[in-house]
């Protein structure tokens, strides 16, 4: 079983990494802000009341848990776009169901512009597959702002394991069989699927043990509590500095100058498309205006944009992206069939 990245996302893993962009893109980024702020002072919205949009604060629900790369995205980012906008966005995160309970939420909300979305791409391309009785459409319930950055993932283990290297890993589950496991944000999220398929493909024994959220899963691995997991750099990047994890490899075509050490997958022994990448992005309820969704795409590009929040989401190992709602519509259109035989492969039952 392997998987074969969708050409719609450009900027994911292209042109080499995306860190050893960051440079260049802070030269860039000045002047795409300076740009878009000027693009969001022409244009303001009304909401139909009379009233400039927005004219209160904004909900930003996101739809995990707090110390993980979704987290980390919504509050770098949304501070930056209320200052543009001139409202602060509250971050309120709801966790639960690989995303279920954040997106319902939001798809149940007012179409006002006043509760903004920010999940992922097993919520968006995975659960159509694994819920019988999805309380959302992600091609119908939802208006798409955009990507806001993606995240190559990073396998890591508890270090009291005696292996260094993916190798070592491998000849210790042999070793030691039906006793490793590895921790997933839950069934059929990006974790299990992407485990999934290194298992399938290397022939690792690990057994998979389901939490709510990246960084519950990552907390597990640190107490050892589960013996792996995959994780965006955002979430596991101090515990490996500080030797409490230990990676083995990141699912990307170069290393990442934040983990020099750490091997890509390719050189570990693995396949670059194993572990497929993620990203974050903002949705609102169906139905929002218009030129709502276009005041708040302009607030997340220039953002994302700018050379503070550019700056902080590279040194956490994410991609500031800014791509469009069609963009992210295409995606999403081309991930859930593709999705749908990846869970259908793994013999994962939908509930």
């Amino acid at each position: 079983m392997e998987f074969v990245e969708s050409p719609v996302i450009p900027r994911l893993q292209a042109e080499g990494s995306p860190y050893t962009r960051c440079r260049k893109r802070s030269l860039v980024a000045l002047g795409m802000t300076l740009m878009a702020s000027v693009a969001l002072a022409q244009e303001t919205p009304s909401t139909g009341s009379g009233h400039a949009f927005p004219s209160r604060p904004i909900r930003l629900i996101v739809s995990f848990p707090p110390g993980g790369g979704a987290d980390l995205t919504a509050r770098s980012v949304g501070q930056k776009m209320g200052d543009l906008l001139g409202q602060p966005l509250v971050v309120e995160n709801k966790p639960g169901a690989n995303g279920l309970v954040g997106c319902e939420a939001v798809a149940k909300s007012a179409p006002d512009g006043y509760t903004l979305l920010e999940t992922d791409r097993g919520a968006l391309a995975v659960n159509p597959s694994l819920y019988r009785k999805l309380p959302y459409d992600p091609l119908r319930d939802f208006e798409y702002v955009g990507i806001v950055t993606s995240a190559s993932y990073v396998l890591v283990i508890d270090p009291r394991l005696p292996a260094a290297t993916l190798a070592e890993l491998k000849d210790l589950s042999k070793a030691r069989p039906g006793t490793l496991n590895y921790g997933s944000y839950g069934v059929a999220s990006m974790a299990q699927l992407n485990l999934e398929a290194l298992k399938a493909k290397l022939a690792i024994d690990l057994t998979h043990v389901p939490y709510k959220g990246a960084g519950p899963a990552v907390q597990a691995v640190v107490a050892g509590e589960a013996s792996a997991t995959i994780a965006s750099p955002a979430a596991v990047l101090g515990f490996i500095r500080d030797g409490r994890l230990r990676a083995l490899a990141i699912g990307a075509k170069s290393r990442s100058p934040l983990l020099p050490t750490v091997p890509t997958l390719a050189e570990a022994g693995g396949d670059d498309d194993t572990l497929l990448p993620t990203y974050f992005a903002f949705a609102l309820p169906a139905k929002t205006p218009a030129a709502i969704v276009a005041r708040l795409h302009q607030a997340m590009k220039s953002a994302v944009g700018s050379p503070e929040v550019a700056e902080r989401l590279d040194k956490a190992g994410l991609e500031p992206t800014g791509g469009s709602g069609a963009e992210l519509l295409e995606l999403v259109k081309r991930d859930i069939p593709r999705f749908r035989g990846i869970i259908q492969n793994t013999g994962i039952q939908p509930e």
